[in-house]
């Protein structure tokens, strides 16, 4: 991107270290300081700007350094951290390139930052409680979502015959395949003690083992949808009759958001930042019933009950999820707290 010509600035430095999402996030926020006349740059190299976004964390310390010192500002934005691989085999690649990741983000936030976005108040706590409480000052900002794209008002129609559980991540590897085991496991106990036949859809990059090994473990009906176009995602959110934000780790999932612009009711357990996004009739946030940082078995009992209960009351619980999208999770209030933290605009 050439020269700004006077125009105001900022540089935006995608995530390199495999914690979290970005490209929706980023896509989200460029599309909002461009509207509001603020020009982007994509390389420290591309000057001028008047700050700096690190998504996360980047490979380019050195770069980051020599901007700091030229008095640029510098934010970090930060998810959470890799831990799964600590607890689950993932390979030897796979565990070396999640703690380089770890470590990026807390050199950037302990030596390179001037200020620091966290995604929740959970995020927050995380950080501070493996690597100590940063001198420089921190804000939440929650993600946003395009509330007229993202809309309970479009194509996409929850089937009739049986229930649609939707798993929604960008990916279910490394590790993360848990999600989709616990996800069965939510599916055979509303059958079994709720009489509720359920078709399981998973969104999200899978490898094919996995999927054919579930596909052959369970009774359970599976869709397993791979990865979708952003364009057809809001459908799908329609198409369910809930959400099962199964991540343990979440700093702000884009799926749960989403969801409840969208009108789905979300259930979860208790971990991560889930109960600072859902509250009232947008969704159900039950305990965990064990450590999850350890991957106790958790507590699939009380997570169907309230799933039943939520599948009981649809129309109130749709209501609801949009609701809480429209008061909380619009764009303007994201890019609102970003424009804070990077220059008071």
């Amino acid at each position: 991107m050439g020269k700004s010509n006077g125009k105001r600035r900022i540089c935006l430095i995608p995530n390199v270290t495999g914690v979290g999402g970005m490209v929706s996030f980023r896509g989200k926020l460029v599309k909002g300081l461009i509207e509001r006349g603020i020009g982007i740059s994509y390389e420290l190299a591309d000057t001028p700007y008047e700050a700096i976004l690190v998504i996360g964390g980047t490979r380019n310390l050195a770069g980051l350094w020599r901007a700091k010192h030229r008095g640029v500002r510098v934010v970090q934005r930060l998810d959470g951290m890799n831990w799964i691989h600590r607890k689950r085999p993932t390979g030897i690649k796979h565990y070396l390139r999640a703690e380089y990741g770890n470590l990026i983000l807390s050199i950037i936030r302990a030596r390179l930052t001037d200020r620091i976005v966290y995604q929740s108040d959970f995020s927050r706590q995380w950080w501070e409680r493996v690597y100590g409480i940063t001198r420089v000052p921190w804000q939440v900002v929650f993600n946003g979502v395009d509330l007229e794209r993202y809309s309970p008002e479009g194509p996409g129609t929850p089937p009739e015959d049986h229930i649609r559980l939707l798993l929604i991540e960008g990916s279910f590897r490394g590790g993360y395949e848990i999600e989709v085991e616990t996800a069965v496991s939510l599916a055979e106990k509303l059958y079994n003690a709720h009489s509720r036949n359920v078709e399981i859809m998973v969104v999200g990059r899978i490898t094919s083992t996995f999927q054919q090994e579930w596909e052959k473990k369970t009774k359970t009906r599976m869709c397993f949808k791979g990865k979708v176009p952003p364009e057809g995602i809001p459908e799908l959110y329609r198409s369910a009759q809930v959400l099962f934000a199964a991540a343990l780790d979440a700093a702000c999932p884009n799926s749960v958001i989403e969801a409840m612009a969208c009108g789905l009711p979300v259930i979860s357990f208790d971990t991560g930042a889930y109960a600072e996004l859902i509250s009232g009739d947008a969704g159900r946030v039950v305990p965990y019933g064990g450590n999850p940082w350890n991957l106790d078995p958790p507590d699939i009992d009380r997570l169907a009950r309230a799933a039943d209960y939520i599948l009981d009351n649809q129309v109130s619980f749709r209501k609801g999820a949009r609701k809480r999208a429209e008061v909380i999770f619009g764009l303007d209030r994201m890019v609102d707290g970003y424009l804070k933290a990077l220059k008071e605009w």
